[in-house]
């Protein structure tokens, strides 16, 4: 299991119900959530063997833009 973290521009709820179809229908996401209370609205996505372009590729599909920050492998901390 990988977890990735991504810096994005998420700013609200209503942001991120915009680009929950794009990550939902994501290939190899198993979870993934938004901590738009975070300075950096923070989006966590949990899988195997996911691809980060193709996350940043969802968000920029549904208008917003989000940017790699870490790569947690197994055993690291949760989302």
């Amino acid at each position: 299991m990988k977890i990735l973290k991504f810096k994005t521009n998420l700013k609200n709820q209503d942001n991120v119900s915009k680009v929950a179809p794009y990550l939902d229908n994501a290939e190899n996401i198993s979870n993934w959530q938004v901590d738009t209370e975070s300075e950096d609205k923070i989006l966590s996505v949990s899988g195997e063997k996911i691809d980060p372009q193709k996350i940043e590729n969802a968000l920029q599909e549904a208008g917003f833009k989000a940017e790699i920050l870490r790569i947690v492998g197994i055993g690291g901390e949760g989302l």
